[in-house]
């Protein structure tokens, strides 16, 4: 593929890249500080005002978002892709009596010795490329904000806060946004990602400067593949019938959205659900209740079934109604592996053969569901991954099962043509790893999401792009391939088809070509809802109620589970008719 790619766009990308991956060479730590500058320099889309004094929101809410709560207290963040390889140097020892810390917006498994190191599982060369960026522009932003705070008269009135319990005022609020030169609606935003952590934030910033180290324990590509073979041997001896012997269509999306379209275990809940929202303490979720009743906003009731769901299992009144719904969900069949030591990708593994079709939701019911009784074929669905991690799990997943039935890829994407909530189908991809293009035939099409979409719009034939981690991308560089007509911007799918190439041809994927997938003898199906748009900066999903957010993650859901389905219900009248012949 053809492009002219500005110099400095592509060569300051790449400085950067090589500055920290020849510094994580020492066995000793690196400090961040040293980055800063070939950081600046990249004049990322998501940092654009790294090099300005003034603060630049959206870089800190992304951040914010993607790293535990406990980065505030962190020095040191260590990175390996196993325990194993931790244990075997000094100072990790009783590393499995660290706390387990997650950050929202991001996965990634990730453990804190309560003092100043956050021990990181990384899956991949991905996860170095999405995780020193973000250090980097979170030291950056809290830096900046150190220096407007330090040693001001708004710092002494946030610690009166801390020591004597004050209360966190609209007059201090208005203080610290005149001092941070923050509109009261950019200050808003962080206070939301912050929450009550939002004063302590504001005094460990104001009191000291950040000064990030990284230390790389681990990185080698045998230990990227042992931590992946781990994994699947994980989830391999979870289940009683070997997947070796087993059909399997293979499904990266989430934990939720799949086991709640069939089994249908919230809509057989819907008198406590709506008892716990005019009874709960989230008057969001009751005015947001309220206006779908009203019919103020456009709605799906199954959806907003689902999304309260996860809302109730998150509270303590909410345990026994979740050990409820999982009891009903193994009697479907359902068989949840959870990764504890290996990568943080949680699997189920769902035997079609136990559904019960009259429990599911109504929008997946199809014709000739009695027959999946006879079906031996399994789903395996994967909370999906990042980056590289992709490719080597559907490479281990592709050898260790009997059959291959159909790949389907669910996930975020930043658009550069449509707006958030909307659903891209890709039927070109490119992968800036292997700087391969793969042209495939994309299972769906824009009628099979459009009847299940409430707000987005879906746009189907649209050529994606998968990159090397989010920072890694500037202006100039995503002008070059929005205006060769990429539009849909993620890191999974061109990993994903190269383990599909490698499931077709006798070679390992190779490098910089354009290949055909069209003869691939299974389903390639890969939908990606736009979660932000890096053209209009702060526009991202997050900015939404959560409730919006499912969606198009379940119009997507909808449209992969009755493909499987309707495709399983097929080969099963196919055996059935084969066996008659033969008789």
């Amino acid at each position: 593929m053809e492009r002219t790619i500005p110099s400095t766009a592509s060569e300051e990308i790449e400085l950067f890249q090589r500055t920290y991956y020849s510094l994580l060479r020492t066995t000793g730590e690196v400090q961040i500080r040293s980055l800063v500058e070939s950081h600046m320099r990249v004049e990322s889309a998501l940092h654009a005002r790294a090099a300005d004094p003034e603060i630049d929101v959206d870089a800190l809410v992304y951040t914010s978002l993607r790293l535990p709560a406990c980065i505030v207290n962190v020095r040191l963040v260590t990175m390996s892709p196993s325990e194993r390889a931790f244990e075997e140097v000094g100072g990790f020892a009783n590393i499995k009596s660290w706390q387990s810390v997650a950050a929202p917006g991001r996965r990634r498994r990730a453990l804190y010795d309560g003092d100043e190191t956050l021990a990181t599982f990384i899956a991949s060369r991905a996860d170095v490329d999405d995780l020193i960026p973000m250090l980097t522009a979170y030291q950056i932003e809290w830096n900046k904000i150190h220096d407007k705070l330090h040693d001001g008269p708004v710092l002494k009135q946030l610690q009166g806060c801390s020591s004597e319990a004050r209360e966190f005022d609209q007059g201090l609020r208005f203080q610290v946004c005149r001092v941070l030169q923050l509109s009261p609606e950019d200050f808003d935003r962080i206070e939301a990602v912050w929450r009550e952590r939002t004063v302590e934030t504001l005094l460990a910033m104001g009191c000291r400067r950040k000064r990030l180290a990284v230390r790389l324990i681990s990185g080698a590509y045998v230990d990227y593949r042992r931590a992946v073979r781990e994994w699947w041997l994980n989830i391999s001896h979870s289940i009683l019938t070997p997947l070796d012997q087993r059909a399997v269509y293979f499904v990266s999306s989430n934990p939720h959205s799949l086991v709640n379209l069939l089994t249908g275990c919230p809509l057989r809940r819907e008198e406590e659900l709506i008892r716990f929202v005019e009874g709960g303490d989230d008057p969001s979720l009751l005015a947001e209740y309220r206006s779908i009743l009203q019919e103020e906003v456009p709605s799906s009731r199954e959806n907003f079934l689902y999304y309260v769901t996860k809302k109730l299992h998150t509270t303590s009144q909410g345990q026994q109604s979740l050990e409820e719904c999982r009891a009903e969900m193994r009697s479907c069949g359902v068989t949840r592996v959870e990764s504890r030591h290996h990568l943080d990708v949680e699997a189920q593994v769902i035997e079609l053969c136990a559904l019960r079709p009259e429990w599911s939701d109504p929008r997946i019911r199809v014709e000739g569901m009695e027959f999946l009784g006879d079906s031996d074929a399994v789903i395996l669905n994967i909370d999906y991954p990042l980056g590289l991690a992709a490719y080597r799990i559907l490479t281990e997943v592709s050898t260790g099962v009997g059959e291959l039935r159909g790949l389907f890829v669910q996930g975020k994407a930043a658009t550069l043509n449509g707006r958030v909530g909307d659903v891209m189908i890709p039927s070109v991809v490119h992968d800036e790893g292997s700087q391969n293009t793969f042209l495939f035939q994309n299972a769906f099409n824009a009628a099979d999401i459009t009847k299940y979409l409430v707000y987005g719009t879906v746009l189907d034939n649209q050529k994606s792009i998968s990159v090397r981690g989010t920072f890694l991308q500037n202006r100039e560089y995503m002008d070059v391939f929005y205006r060769e007509g990429f539009t849909d911007i993620e890191m999974e799918a061109g990993p994903y088809l190269s383990a599909v190439y490698e499931t077709i041809e006798s070679e390992r994927y190779p490098v910089n070509e354009i290949i055909n997938l069209y003869p691939a003898p299974f389903d390639i199906g890969i939908l990606h809802y736009a979660s932000d748009t890096p053209f209009t900066r702060g526009k991202t999903l997050g900015c939404h109620l959560s409730y919006y957010g499912m969606d198009p993650t379940y119009a997507c859901s909808i449209a992969i589970v009755r493909r499987i389905l309707e495709t399983e219900i097929a080969a099963v009248r196919d055996q059935a008719r084969a066996r008659s012949d033969w008789k």
